[in-house]
Parts: C-alpha cells; sequence; structure tokens
C-alpha cells in the first residue's frame, strides 16, 4: 500500500513537473541574451545584429529584422535621448529642438579590404526626416552612431569656468596663509 501511493506521488510529480516546464518552454519568446543585448527579430526570422551608439535613450547590440531603416532602429532603441542642462526644473530644460542638429553616422567594415566606410546624414528638427535616410536599408554588422548637436549656452561656460576660478584661488588663499 505505501507502495503503491509513492509510486503514484512520484508519477503525478513528475507529469506535472515536465508538463510545466514544457508548456512555459512552448509559450515564451523571451531569450536570455546578454546585458545590452535586445532581441526585436522573432525566432526564425532573417536578422541582423546592429550596433546603436551615441544620444539614444537604450545604446547596445540589437537583433533586427532584415531590411531595418535607421528610423526604426532609433525607435528601438527608444529614440534620441533629451540632452540638455538648464535652470528649469532641476537640472533638466525646455529644449528648443528646432535648434538642434541631429547628425547619425552609419559605419560600415569590409572584410575584404579592411575599409571602413561611413556615410554621414544630418538634419535639424525643424526640418523633414531626409529621404535618403528613410529608405536606407541597413546591413549587418554595421555601426549606428547618433549625436545631437547643439550650441553652447552661458551656463555650459560657467560650468567650464567655475572649477577652474575655484582651483585657482583656493590655491592662492592656501599659499598665502602658509606664507604668514
Amino acid at each position: 500500500m505505501k507502495m503503491n501511493f509513492r509510486l503514484l506521488l512520484l508519477t503525478i510529480f513528475l507529469l506535472f513537473g515536465f508538463g510545466w516546464q514544457l508548456s512555459s518552454a512552448q509559450g515564451t519568446q523571451v531569450f536570455r541574451l546578454g546585458e545590452g543585448m535586445v532581441r526585436i527579430a522573432e525566432p526564425g526570422q532573417l536578422a541582423d545584429t546592429l550596433a546603436v551608439w551615441g544620444d539614444v535613450s537604450n545604446s547596445g547590440r540589437y537583433i533586427v529584422p532584415r531590411g531595418t531603416t535607421p528610423h526604426e532602429l532609433i525607435s528601438y532603441a527608444r529614440g534620441i535621448t533629451r540632452t540638455g542642462i538648464g535652470t528649469g526644473g532641476g537640472d533638466q530644460v525646455q529644449l528648443d529642438w528646432s535648434k538642434r542638429r541631429v547628425e547619425i553616422n552609419i559605419s560600415t567594415f569590409n572584410k575584404q579590404t579592411g575599409i571602413e566606410t561611413v556615410e554621414r546624414f544630418t538634419y535639424r528638427f525643424n526640418e523633414p526626416y531626409p529621404t535618403a535616410l528613410r529608405t536606407y536599408q541597413l546591413r549587418n554588422d554595421q555601426i549606428i552612431t547618433v549625436e545631437v548637436k547643439r550650441s553652447a549656452t552661458i551656463l555650459d561656460y560657467v560650468r567650464f569656468v567655475a572649477p577652474i576660478t575655484t582651483f585657482i584661488a583656493s590655491t592662492y588663499f592656501l599659499i598665502e596663509r602658509l606664507s604668514d
């Protein structure tokens, strides 16, 4: 009687245990990828691996479907970051995006020749998105860098000059005190 009960318990445990593992393995499409690695392409779909660096919210390596365009890839990386420092609400300020220039560089390394080519695209936020960039088909192992350029503000100059001035003044007063 005890033997039958143990056998029944073991059978139930094995059936429920393996059944749960099989159903969870089939129902999930979450893949364990390294830090900074993002899979956009579905399993079994032809894909390219691209690197996105610079002023995007989520830079890293992306596994994307073939034929992905730069604006789709930037969208996968959660868009361009809102860089800028000012006095409105903490350390952030409302930026005038019409004055910002976005530079997108696409680097391609040719393994046969050993030469890397860089294609540059520049536009402003108040201009239409460049047609050449909209229709550009990304290929495997390309590096896409995004940079938001802006002109320096008075606050940028103050943040550069203030530490230097403080260091010089502190050194002067320290030497003056020690010489007395």
